[in-house]
C-alpha cells in the first residue's frame, strides 16, 4: 500500500489518542483531522464515558475541533484519520462536514459505515461522498480494541 506520509503521521497520533481513550475506560478510538497540506486542525478520542455524551465519538470530537479551528463547519479538502471504521453516526457527520477523505485503520464488522456493514460515506444517492482509504496501521488499531475488550470479559 502506497500511503501519504501525512496520513501515516496522523494515524500515529490517532493511535496515541486511542490508547489514551482506553486508559480512561473508553473504547480505544482516536481521530485526527488534517487539511490538504497535512496540518492537524483537530483531534479527538472517544469521550463517551468521561462526558456521559453518547455523541462523543472520536470522529465527532475531532470534527468539532477542526471546524472551530478554521471557523467553519465546511471541512472540504480535509481528511479524517481514525483508528476504527466510522459508525453510521460518524459517517453522517463526515458527510455533513464535507470531509473529502476518510482514512481508517481497523474495520468494524458490526457497525462500520465506510465499506463493511454499510457504505454511507460513498453512497451515490447522497449529495456528498468521501474517498475512503482503509487498513492503515490496521494491526495496531485492531490490537488496541481486542486487548481493551478482552480485559473487560
Amino acid at each position: 500500500m502506497n500511503l501519504d506520509p501525512a496520513d501515516v503521521a496522523a494515524m500515529e497520533r490517532a493511535l496515541a489518542l486511542a490508547a489514551a481513550a482506553g486508559a480512561a475506560g473508553d473504547v480505544p478510538v482516536g481521530a485526527v483531522v488534517t487539511d490538504a497540506s497535512g496540518t492537524v486542525l483537530g483531534e479527538g478520542r472517544n469521550l463517551r464515558e468521561v462526558t456521559h455524551d453518547p455523541t462523543a465519538h472520536a470522529e465527532v470530537v475531532a470534527l468539532r475541533e477542526a471546524a472551530a479551528a478554521i471557523g467553519s463547519w465546511n471541512l472540504e479538502g480535509c481528511t479524517l484519520v481514525v483508528t476504527l471504521e466510522p459508525c453510521v453516526m460518524c459517517a453522517g457527520a463526515v458527510l455533513q462536514s464535507r470531509i473529502s477523505r476518510v482514512v481508517f485503520g481497523a474495520w468494524d464488522d458490526k457497525a462500520g459505515a465506510a465499506g463493511s456493514v454499510y457504505d454511507v460515506v460513498r453512497d451515490r444517492r447522497l449529495p456528498h461522498r468521501a474517498e475512503v482509504v482503509s487498513g492503515v496501521r490496521e494491526a495496531e488499531a485492531s490490537t488496541l480494541l481486542k486487548d481493551f475488550f478482552e480485559a473487560r470479559r
